[in-house]
Parts: C-alpha cells; sequence; structure tokens
C-alpha cells in the first residue's frame, strides 16, 4: 500500500497561481511565483513561510531559477531575463514570438546548470507548445508538439530526464547527457487519469513527486512510475513541489487560488496558500543557473 501524508498550510497568503518552489540554499530562502499576478516572490522557511521580497513583472511569470550569486533567470511571457541582486534587469533570450497566443510555463535548471524552460497555449490550441533549453544566450528547442508543458526534473544520476505534457495527462521520461545537453527518445512513463500532473521533482532516492492538478495531492511515483506515496493537500489545484530546508528534507507544495469553483473553495478555504509537509525524504542538492 502506497504511504499516506497530509500536508499543512504553511502562508498566511494565497496565490492565485502559485507556481515554481525553488530552494536557494546559500542564500537560506524559498522562491516561488504567482504567475497570474506576475509576481516572483521570496521567504524564510520555518515552521511557517514568511515572504520577506517579491520583484514585479509587465505580464506573467511562469518560472525562476537562482544563480550562484543571488541574481535570478525569470521566465517572463515569452523572454526570459536576469534579475541582478542590485535590480537591474537584462534581456537573456527570446523563446516565444512577439504576439504568439502562448506564455511560458514551468521551467528547471539542468544537473550542469542549463535553463529548461517550456510553453502553454493561451488559446485552443493544441500541440504546438515547445520545451526548450537555454545554452548561454541560445534557444534549443527540444519539444514542439506539446498541449502544456509544465514540471521539469532529473534522475540523481542526471542520465534521465523527466517532463509532464499536462493537458493529455503524461509524464515522459528520455535519456539526457549532462556534459551536452543532449536527449534520447522520449517515452510515456506514466498517465494520470484523476487530475493532471502539474509541477514535479526528483528526491536523493531517484523518486518523483508530482503535484496532481485538480486532484488535491501529490503523488510519489517511483522511477518505474508505480505508486509509491500520496500526500493529501487541502487545495484541489495544487500546482507544483520541491524539497526545501538545511536538509532538504521539507517538502513545499504550491497551489492555486484560480479555478477553484465556489462550493470547493468553501470546503478547501486554504486553496492558493504553500503547504508543507514531512514525507521520509529527501531532495537532491539544488543546481544553480550558470548564465
Amino acid at each position: 500500500m502506497p504511504a499516506r501524508y497530509v500536508a499543512r498550510p504553511a502562508s498566511a497568503d494565497a496565490y492565485a497561481l502559485g507556481e515554481g518552489p525553488v530552494w536557494d540554499p546559500v542564500r537560506d530562502r524559498l522562491l516561488w511565483v504567482d504567475i497570474l499576478a506576475n509576481t516572483v516572490h521570496e521567504g524564510r522557511l520555518g515552521p511557517a513561510v514568511v515572504p520577506i521580497g517579491s520583484w514585479e513583472f509587465p505580464d506573467t511569470v511562469g518560472a525562476v531559477a537562482p544563480a550562484a550569486d543571488g541574481a535570478l533567470l525569470v521566465a517572463e511571457r515569452h523572454v526570459l531575463t536576469r534579475v541582478d541582486p542590485d535590480g537591474t534587469r537584462t534581456f537573456v533570450a527570446r523563446v516565444l514570438p512577439e504576439g504568439r497566443a502562448s506564455r511560458l510555463n514551468d521551467g528547471a535548471v539542468d544537473p550542469a546548470g542549463r535553463f529548461l524552460v517550456g510553453s502553454l497555449a493561451q488559446d485552443d490550441r493544441r500541440g504546438e507548445e515547445v520545451l526548450v533549453r537555454l545554452d548561454g544566450g541560445e534557444v534549443t528547442v527540444l519539444d514542439a508538439d506539446l498541449d502544456l508543458s509544465n514540471g521539469l526534473a532529473w534522475s540523481p544520476s542526471g542520465t534521465e530526464f523527466y517532463s509532464v505534457d499536462t493537458l493529455p495527462g503524461v509524464v515522459h521520461a528520455r535519456g539526457y547527457d549532462p556534459a551536452t545537453g543532449r536527449v534520447g527518445e522520449r517515452r510515456d512513463l506514466l498517465t494520470i487519469a484523476d487530475g493532471h500532473p502539474d509541477g514535479l521533482c526528483v528526491d536523493a532516492a531517484g523518486n518523483l513527486w508530482i503535484a496532481i492538478w485538480g486532484g488535491g495531492r501529490v503523488e510519489c511515483r517511483g522511477p518505474d512510475g508505480s505508486l509509491r506515496a500520496v500526500v493529501e493537500v487541502a487545495a484541489p489545484n495544487t500546482s507544483s513541489v520541491t524539497f526545501a530546508g538545511p536538509d532538504l528534507d521539507v517538502l513545499v507544495i504550491t497551489t492555486a487560488a484560480r479555478g477553484v469553483p465556489s462550493p470547493l473553495r468553501a470546503a478547501n478555504p486554504a486553496s492558493g496558500r504553500l503547504f508543507t509537509a514531512r514525507v521520509d525524504a529527501t531532495g537532491q542538492p539544488p543546481v544553480y543557473w550558470t548564465p
């Protein structure tokens, strides 16, 4: 039987579309985004997450990744932007054409410090979204046939790469060469039928922790796709996960207030807040983005 855990609310504030939690160990801070509020947040992790700062942008923000020097790489709607510790903002790369009815969504740093990010459509198009890798200032397309690119993560060895296509409910797996960024043939690892897979992370033992949007839970799946554990979350739209804290033993879960029908919202008043759980697992050491 899968292990069962219960997550607890860990923030006073609720977010319209909380996403992309990232642990920055050097600065002892948690980073996350509120996509619809066009904002990157940072906070201190204790019994609760205490906000300590934020950065606002003119349009949606899909993901954030810290560099070793404290700079941030931010996935704005169509472009990637560097934000230095003094607040200076610098254009890094364009990923999506101007005017395209898509936006950048979830992103993550690979074992060698490269940033990968995907897109989602803001209209009814299907099968045209991309997953790309940033190599220096150049953008390399890995996938161009996705419905809604989402969570990205790597095995502890760095040689297996996992990515989510949310609308069909699929978690993909493929080989990965950390030295070059080359990927192997993409295959379906598992499909979620009850809810939609969203953000994910991989723990130190190689297990996948997948937030299930519309399911109010996080599932732990083995590298073979088998169900190992379930974390119950009192928010239907569970969006993403990461391991945080000095010992990487706190599972931080983002959720969204957006899209929760009124009856469900009344039954789940913590929707949109951050949650935490102890799940008898630890995360992998975070990798910083290398500009």
